[in-house]
C-alpha cells in the first residue's frame, strides 16, 4: 500500500505541473488510506506537501515569465490570512466527536474526510465540464475586480486551511474571469498563491502538532519529481484534453469515500 502511495505522491506533482491543479486534492486521501496519517494531521502534511511541491513549479513558470505578480499579490493576501487564521483558530476548536444520533457518531476525522470528499466532487465537476470560452489570441487589459477577488480568495484561503487542498480547480477560473489572465499565465500564478498560502497555514500550525520531517520530505521530493514531470509533459501534451479523465477519476474518489465513511466505516 506504501508503495503506491508514493506512486501517488509522483502523480499529484503531474497534475499540478500539467494541469495546476487537481493533484493536492489527492494528497490527503493518499496520506489517510494508503499511510494511515490521522485526517487531521493529513490536512496539515498536505499543506507543506502541496505548497513545497507549487513552490519548486512555480521557479519554472517564473523563468517563463508566466506569473503575473500584481494578481498574485491581490488574490494571495486575503487568501494567506484566512488559511493562517482557519489552521490556527478554527481547526483546533473542532472537537473531536462533533454530533452524536442514535448510533451514529460524527468525529472529527470523519467529517473532514467528508468535507474533503465533497471538495473533490464539486472540483471534479470544474474538471469534467467543457470550457466554452477559448484563450483569446490578444492579450486583455488586466482589470480587477477587488470585492469579488477578496471575497474568492478568502473562500479559498478557510477551504486550503480546512481540508489541506490547494484551492487550484477554484483560483484558476478566478484569475481568469476576474484578472483576465491567459490559461497558462493563469497557471503559473496560482502555483505562486498556492505555495504562499498553503506553506503560511502549514506553519500556523500549533506547537503541540508533531511533524514526522523524514516522511514528510521524501513525500514531497516524489511530489516534486511528479511536477517536473508534469511541466515537462505540459509542453508536449495539451492538459486540456487530460483534465476531464482527471475529473471523472477525482469523482469516483470522491465518491467512494463518502459511502466508506458514512456506510461502510468498520
Amino acid at each position: 500500500m506504501e508503495i503506491f502511495g508514493y506512486i501517488c505522491a509522483i502523480f499529484i506533482g503531474i497534475s499540478l505541473g500539467l494541469i495546476g491543479s487537481g493533484g493536492s486534492i489527492l494528497t490527503v486521501p493518499v496520506l489517510f488510506y494508503f499511510f494511515g496519517v490521522d485526517a487531521v494531521l493529513a490536512t496539515a502534511y498536505s499543506l507543506f506537501i502541496v505548497g513545497f511541491t507549487a513552490a519548486i513549479g512555480s521557479v519554472q513558470y517564473f523563468l517563463r515569465g508566466l506569473v503575473n505578480k500584481k494578481t498574485a499579490i491581490v488574490f494571495g493576501i486575503p487568501s494567506i490570512i484566512a488559511v493562517f487564521l482557519t489552521r490556527a483558530y478554527i481547526v483546533p476548536a473542532i472537537p473531536q466527536e462533533v454530533f452524536q444520533i442514535g448510533e451514529f457518531i460524527l468525529t472529527k476525522n470523519v467529517m473532514l474526510m467528508i468535507l474533503f470528499a465533497v471538495l473533490m466532487v464539486l472540483a471534479s465537476y470544474s474538471m469534467i465540464k467543457k470550457d466554452k470560452n477559448k484563450e483569446p489570441e490578444q492579450i486583455q487589459e488586466q482589470k480587477f475586480n477587488y470585492p469579488l477577488i477578496l471575497i474568492e480568495g478568502l473562500i479559498v484561503g478557510f477551504i486550503t486551511g480546512l481540508v489541506g487542498a490547494g484551492g487550484g480547480f477554484l483560483i484558476i477560473p478566478a484569475l481568469i474571469i476576474l484578472s483576465k489572465l491567459p490559461m497558462k499565465e493563469a497557471v503559473g500564478t496560482s502555483l505562486v498563491i498556492i505555495a504562499a498560502k498553503s506553506l503560511i497555514g502549514f506553519f500556523g500550525e500549533g506547537s503541540d502538532t508533531i511533524i514526522d520531517w523524514p516522511f514528510l520530505m521524501l513525500i514531497s521530493v516524489m511530489a516534486t519529481i511528479g511536477i517536473f514531470i508534469g511541466i515537462f509533459l505540459s509542453k508536449k501534451i495539451d492538459g486540456a484534453k487530460l483534465k476531464p479523465a482527471f475529473g471523472w477519476f477525482v469523482l469516483v474518489m470522491g465518491v467512494y469515500i463518502i459511502a466508506k465513511e458514512l456506510f461502510f466505516k468498520t
